[in-house]
C-alpha cells in the first residue's frame, strides 16, 4: 500500500483547490518580482554599465574566483575536519562507558549551543595572541576551527540518532557471532547510520558552504567579502551580491544532487534483499555483517 495513513488522499474537489491556490501563489509572486524590479528601474539599478562590469576579467581574475577558491577551500576542509570530528564523537556518545559518554555528551551539547560566528571571533583572538600562525593564515584557520567545532557535533549527533534507529536486530546478529560491543558498532551499525543519514549530512554540508561567508567579519577574504570589496569600488554592490547569491545558489545545487546520486548508489550497494527465482530464494545480494551473522548461527 503506497497511500500515507497520516492523511487521506485528496478528491477531485481538493485537487482542484490545490491548482487554484498554486496559481494564485504564482501570480502573487511574479507580481512581487515586476514590483522589486520597477523600483530598482526608478533607482537606476537596472542600468547596463552596472551588470556588465561583473563580467569583466578584471572581476572574475582579482575578485571573484579568489573568493570562490578561498570559500571551496575553506569549506572542503571543514567538511573533512567536522566529519572526523563528528565520527569520533559520535561513536563516543554511543560507548558503554559511563565517563567517555558524559564527556562526549559534554563536549557536544556545548559546540551545538554556541554559535559559530562567536567559535570564529574566538579563536581568531585566541591564536593571534598566541602567535602560532601569520596574520594571513589566522583568518582561514579560524574560520575552519569554528565550522569544525559546531558541524562535527551536529554530525555527531546525527550519527548518533541514525544507530538509534537501526533494527536492534543488526546490533543482536553481530553480538550472536561473538564480535565485541565496539566492533558491532564500528563494522555494522556506523556504516550503515552513514548511509541512512547522508541526507541530513548533505544538508549539513550546505550549511558548512554557506556559513563560510561568516568569515568576512575576521577578514576572510571569501566569496562574499570579495563580492562586497568589488562593488564598493564600482558602486553595484547589489549586483555583486546577486551574482555571489547565484554562484552559492548553483554550488549547493550541485551538491544536493550529486548527494542524491550517491545515496540511491549507496542504497542500492548495501541491498540485503533475497532474489527470487521461479519460486525459490536465491542468493542474498551484498550482505552487510548483520545478515551473515544470521546464517552463521550455530545449530543444536
Amino acid at each position: 500500500m503506497s497511500s500515507s495513513v497520516l492523511f487521506d488522499a485528496p478528491g477531485p474537489r481538493g485537487r482542484a483547490l490545490t491548482r487554484i491556490f498554486n496559481v494564485i501563489a504564482l501570480i502573487l509572486f511574479l507580481a512581487f518580482i515586476a514590483y522589486v524590479l520597477v523600483i530598482m528601474h526608478r533607482q537606476g539599478q537596472l542600468e547596463a554599465e552596472k551588470w556588465t562590469a561583473l563580467f569583466t576579467a578584471r572581476a572574475w581574475e582579482y575578485y571573484f574566483i579568489p573568493g570562490l577558491i578561498s570559500t571551496l577551500k575553506a569549506a572542503l576542509l571543514s567538511v573533512i575536519t567536522s566529519l572526523i570530528f563528528g565520527m569520533a564523537f559520535g561513536y563516543m556518545r554511543l560507548s558503554t562507558s559511563a565517563p567517555v559518554l558524559w564527556f562526549a555528551t559534554v563536549v557536544v551539547e556545548f559546540f551545538r549551543a554556541v554559535p559559530v560566528l562567536i567559535m570564529m571571533i574566538f579563536f581568531w583572538l585566541f591564536l593571534g595572541k598566541l602567535a602560532l600562525f601569520s596574520p594571513q593564515q589566522l583568518p582561514f584557520i579560524a574560520v575552519v576551527i569554528g565550522l569544525t567545532l559546531y558541524n562535527g557535533s551536529v554530525i555527531a549527533e546525527l550519527l548518533r540518532s541514525g544507530v538509534k534507529q537501526l533494527p536492534k536486530g543488526q546490533g543482536e546478529a553481530g553480538l550472536a557471532i561473538g564480535l565485541t560491543p565496539g566492533k558491532v558498532l564500528r563494522s555494522i551499525l556506523m556504516p550503515q547510520a552513514m548511509v541512512t543519514m547522508l541526507p541530513s549530512l548533505v544538508s549539513q554540508f550546505v550549511v558548512i558552504l554557506k556559513d563560510t561567508a561568516l568569515g568576512y567579519i575576521i577578514s576572510y577574504p571569501e566569496l562574499l567579502a570579495s563580492a562586497r570589496r568589488f562593488g564598493s569600488g564600482e558602486g553595484n554592490i547589489l549586483q555583486t551580491l546577486v551574482l555571489a547569491a547565484v554562484m552559492f545558489i548553483v554550488i549547493n545545487f550541485a551538491l544536493t544532487m550529486l548527494a542524491t546520486w550517491l545515496s540511491g548508489f549507496l542504497s542500492s550497494r548495501s541491498s540485503t534483499g533475497v532474489k527470487k527465482a521461479d519460486g525459490i530464494p536465491g542468493e542474498i545480494d551484498n550482505p552487510n555483517p548483520a545478515t551473515i551473522a544470521i546464517f552463521k548461527l550455530p545449530k543444536n
